[in-house]
């Protein structure tokens, strides 16, 4: 099947020929027919599958006949961010260029005064993000009830930002006879429930299980501690092949600070969250998909809609909160075919979370080093493959490696006790003893004449008291020091590096 058999206009199919798309995809096939015959939609598949496409292509066709009315929009799409807001409008322009359509962006982080100028003028297309649509609304600078066409995008993450109040205003606000297209990945009970209020008998078309993740993508969980992440990071970076990445994480704070440190080890980096404006968000953005950064740390605005071509790597710093946010992080690489890995670090506190994760997508995520690794764990501490011997350490660690002084060398002689005067006078006499016998007396501290045998010197015998406690002291403040070449422990990674995975998992 090509797009020539979705019944697209002439006009149309050469934009999108140009564009370098001949075949649908599976939503896109489903989709197009039904919408160009003005039925109500509800859409569910994974991300990555060509959802924008799939409403966009017949809109343009629906919009290229009619008049447009100051303040009045013709059609109506709504998204969760401003990014997925301003990469709908750019498929729009894409899309479009043969057409005579106007459309207007209302998103937050700009000034108002442009938007408003756009729909004053009229537009036949508005996207918008509810949270900004309300605001002028609310102010009297639009009117929806000339509305003729509704589309809801990313549907679950409108549910998860807290938007469905809005949007249910909203609808309250269009003409009762309308086209409504709602589009998701997953179905959760409420959007179920705001799909049968507001639409008309809605053709449901669903391309895969909800939730279910891409073939294309090769996950893997990561059992770390919270202070090793960065050098998990770090290492997965440079030895794992990564062309460009999105390196995601819970919260602002971290994003800001992780970025830092990664622009500090060397690293080409960029970083995109809530706290930055529009235009800056869009600056890296570009930067990223122009090449001239290859990582982009973010939060979840960038986890959904964002159509970024050649990412070769997810990396969930922090375990999502919400299981349906992993199936969207990771849904940003292994795009329209092509090839991609995820990794997820999991802390102890994040049992829970990668649970919900696991249980939602049906299936266990593999641990990364269990099997990419020759280990075995019967009986203890897992045995070091053949290629890498336990043994061989880094300079770096060898150089701040003490061992215990049951360990020294026996060519080495313990300190000696210090002794009264007369004591060291008559030692003067005396031959030196041989290494070995030292050796055999270190672990016990040289014996010290009793109280009869002293001359009777108080501030001597005080001092030789101390004798046998200055020799005990390095042995016990170095005994408690484990050597850095002893194996490791069940569970633990055994070779020279990296030293932060875990092949075993609860």
């Amino acid at each position: 099947m090509t797009f020539a058999d979705l019944g697209l206009s002439p006009t149309l199919l050469k934009a999108v020929e140009s564009a370098g798309y001949t075949v649908p995809t599976d939503i896109q096939a489903q989709a197009i027919p039904p919408i160009l015959m003005m039925k109500d939609i509800v859409g569910i598949a994974q991300t990555g599958t060509g959802k924008t496409a799939s409403f966009v292509l017949p809109m343009i066709d629906i919009m290229a006949s009619g008049r447009r009315r100051a303040l009045m929009p013709r059609s109506l799409i709504l998204a969760p961010t401003r990014e997925l807001a301003a990469q709908v409008a750019e498929n729009f322009e894409k899309y479009g260029k043969n057409h005579d359509l106007k459309l207007a962006l209302l998103i937050g982080g700009v000034q108002m005064g442009d938007q408003i100028k756009a729909l004053n003028e009229g537009v036949d297309v508005l996207i918008a993000t509810p949270g900004r649509l309300m605001d002028l609304f609310e102010r009297g600078k639009i009117l929806l009830n000339g509305c003729e066409l509704l589309v809801i995008d990313e549907a679950d993450r409108m549910l998860d930002m807290g938007f469905i109040p809005d949007i249910e205003f909203i609808c309250s606000k269009l003409p009762e006879q309308r086209q409504t297209m709602l589009f998701s990945a997953t179905m959760p009970p409420p959007i179920e429930k705001l799909s049968k209020k507001f639409m008309n008998n809605p053709k449901r078309i669903e391309v895969s299980r909800a939730a279910s993740t891409n073939k294309d993508i090769t996950a893997f969980k990561i059992q770390v501690s919270a202070r090793k992440k960065r050098e998990t990071l770090e290492w997965l970076l440079r030895n794992d092949h990564v062309e460009t990445a999105i390196v995601f994480s819970n919260r602002k704070t971290t994003v800001r600070e992780l970025n830092k440190h990664l622009q500090r080890e060397g690293f080409s980096s960029g970083e995109i969250h809530g706290d930055i404006d529009q235009s800056t968000r869009i600056q890296e953005l570009d930067r990223f998909k122009s090449g001239d950064i290859n990582i982009l740390v973010a939060s979840d605005v960038a986890a959904r809609g964002l159509d970024i071509k050649g990412v070769s790597h997810i990396f969930n710093y922090d375990t999502p909160w919400h299981p349906d946010d992993y199936v969207h992080r990771i849904g940003r690489t292994g795009r329209a075919g092509a090839k991609g890995r995820a990794f997820t670090f999991v802390t102890d506190d994040d049992a829970e979370a990668i649970d919900n994760v696991e249980k939602l997508t049906g299936h266990k995520i593999p641990v990364f080093g269990k099997d990419d690794v020759r280990v075995e764990l019967k009986g203890g501490a897992p045995k070091q493959s053949a290629d890498k011997p336990a043994a061989e350490k880094p300079a770096d660690d060898q150089a701040v490696d003490r061992k215990p002084a049951e360990d020294r060398p026996a060519d080495k002689k313990p300190r000696r006790a210090r002794k009264p005067r007369g004591e060291a006078d008559r030692s003067r006499e005396q031959a030196p003893q041989d290494a070995a016998v030292v050796e055999e007396a270190a672990p016990e501290p040289e014996r010290v004449e009793t109280r009869e045998d002293r001359p009777a010197k108080p501030p001597r015998r005080e001092r030789a008291s101390r004798a046998p406690k200055a020799e005990a002291e390095p042995a016990a403040k170095s005994a408690p020091r484990a050597r850095r070449d002893e194996p490791a422990g069940d569970g633990e990674w055994n070779g020279p590096r990296p030293d932060f995975l875990g092949v075993g998992f609860r």
